[in-house]
């Protein structure tokens, strides 16, 4: 079920670019060489198309940034979780020393990316309501889904930039707002609830193991949103606390087919995307774009069907590995999150790497495993909102508003007892205490995720794995590049280029050189 999605946008890029022969039976047209935003939403099938082409665009996410890097590592480098093996790439390179600026091509990526999405949701969402006739459940939920993938790629924006343009219509040279100027980020993060309130709505099913956009990713969406409001910089505390609460426990109380793993080897299954803890994915299938984590893998250590290769160009820090509590599974060698030792060529005899790699996103399918050759063929998707996140989000938002419960102490002891460590009762707790406890935990599960650095500007505060506590945000040090986080990292640069071509985007974000 999870190629539904890629067969689709493959078949809308055989209609809007080629169009060769092939294509004559899908677009019923007189002239289909000369097609147009307006003469191509005509039918349900143009509608299923171009939905299909906001998930592909999503995928940038994992796309190129340069020889040994990838657009995933402007969310990692910066955090002092990973370090580099090969430092071959400047761009990385100056993501890991702090050092970025607005010339750095990652940040160009993730902007002219996420905007790309932006666009071309915002062209199903004004072309797609005129087609007729079309199933009306069937246009609500396509139109849903582009309000998720819309709110989504806003969602990282104003993470990253804080005010940016907030485009809602598709634009052309003459359109009148074609040099947005910036809109506060209040101003947008409203409109991320609005468009996931729409999606919640959407008539989408419960979950969808196709990949698509479902209901309980909407909820889980806006729990994180939520979340992220009630901390910096919009400060709106214990109300959006709740919000986040209150919206997480839909999840928890009514799942359905949601629930955690039994083990972690689960959570890069290839076979087992889209299902139980995976709420929402990113959707990867080799014959198109196979998994994009590579950049994970030792440098030049015969990990993998294709022998001595990889990049380690994102790998752990030994302080971080070595922050995870005693007897923690996580840190089980192939069993957990990282591994020590792997198999000649991927299947053959095992070997000490002679430092710990990150697991998560390993795939024993296509790289191989004691006795059973890879397929060379990586279709593991690349998780963005796990069950285990939903239940760490309640046990955090509970928590500040109403102290240590029960109930949020019970979510955190679900990802806590699948680690194989004791939770300490309800009884025990102080709200710092408890609070303490959740923000290690969400360090420890969700690390590699693309999380902990948002966790980071949120709370205005990093994991000293050095002392098993936390620092404000400013003067925290990071270990694998011994430089201080100072307040201008608190957002990253407006990419020089979008400032060249915008009049309008005229004020650099604080700390950084205009042009």
């Amino acid at each position: 079920m999870k190629y539904s999605i890629i067969k689709i946008s493959r078949l809308f890029l055989c209609g809007l670019v080629l169009i060769a022969s092939a294509c004559s039976d899908f677009l019923d047209e007189e002239d289909p060489s000369n097609l147009t935003p307006d003469n191509f939403y005509t039918i349900p099938d143009h509608a299923e198309a171009a939905i299909a082409s906001v998930y592909d665009d999503i995928r940038f996410y994992g796309d190129g940034a340069g020889i040994f890097s990838s657009n995933w590592q402007l969310l990692e480098a910066p955090t002092g979780t990973s370090t580099t093996e090969t430092a071959q790439n400047s761009d990385l390179n100056n993501l890991y020393s702090l050092t970025w600026d607005g010339n750095t091509g990652h940040i160009k990526n993730w902007w002219r990316g996420l905007y790309k999405v932006i666009a071309q949701a915002n062209l199903v969402l004004d072309k797609v309501p005129g087609i007729t006739p079309m199933d009306e459940d069937q246009k609500t939920r396509i139109l849903g889904e582009a309000k998720f993938l819309r709110a989504w790629a806003y969602f990282y924006a104003v993470r990253l930039w804080g005010d940016v343009p907030l485009v809602l219509t598709p634009q052309s040279a003459s359109s009148e707002n074609f040099f947005p100027a910036r809109s506060p980020l209040e101003t947008v993060y409203e409109q991320i609830v609005n468009d996931l309130k729409d999606a919640e709505a959407a008539g989408l099913p419960w979950t969808d193991e196709s990949g698509r956009v479902s209901q309980s990713a909407a909820k889980a969406m806006l729990s994180k949103v939520y979340l992220t409001m009630a901390g910096y910089p919009l400060n709106k505390g214990s109300e959006y606390y709740q919000l986040a609460a209150s919206k997480s426990k839909e999840i928890i109380d009514n799942p359905g087919p949601i629930a955690l793993f039994d083990t972690y080897m689960e959570v890069h299954d290839e076979r087992l995307g889209n299902q139980q803890e995976h709420i929402f994915m990113l959707q990867y299938n080799d014959l198109v774009q196979g998994n994009p984590m590579g950049n994970m893998f030792p440098n030049f250590k015969p990990v993998t069907y294709r022998g001595p290769s990889g990049t380690g160009s994102t790998v752990p820090t030994f302080s971080f590995y070595e922050s995870y509590e005693e007897g923690d599974l996580r840190t089980v060698d192939q069993q957990g999150y990282f591994y020590t030792t792997y198999y000649e060529n991927g299947s053959g005899e095992p070997f000490d790497l002679g430092a710990p790699y990150i697991f998560k996103h390993f795939n024993v399918v296509a790289n191989g495993i004691a006795g059973v050759p890879g397929t060379a063929k990586d279709n593991l998707n690349v998780p963005m909102i796990r069950f285990a996140e939903v239940l760490l989000i309640y046990a955090e938002a509970s928590n500040e508003v109403n102290g240590p419960t029960q109930a949020a102490v019970d979510a955190l002891e679900r990802v806590r007892d699948r680690a194989g460590l004791e939770t300490p009762s309800v009884g025990e707790f102080t709200q710092d205490s408890f609070r303490e406890l959740i923000l290690k935990e969400r360090w420890h599960e969700l690390a590699y995720e693309g999380i902990t650095w948002f966790d980071m500007v949120r709370l205005r505060m990093v994991y000293n794995e050095q002392n098993d506590d936390f620092d404000d945000f400013v003067g925290h040090v990071n270990q694998n590049s011994n430089q201080a986080l100072q307040e201008k990292h608190l957002l990253f640069p407006i990419p020089i280029q979008e400032m060249l071509n915008n009049p309008n985007l005229e004020i650099q974000n604080p700390g950084y050189q205009q042009q």
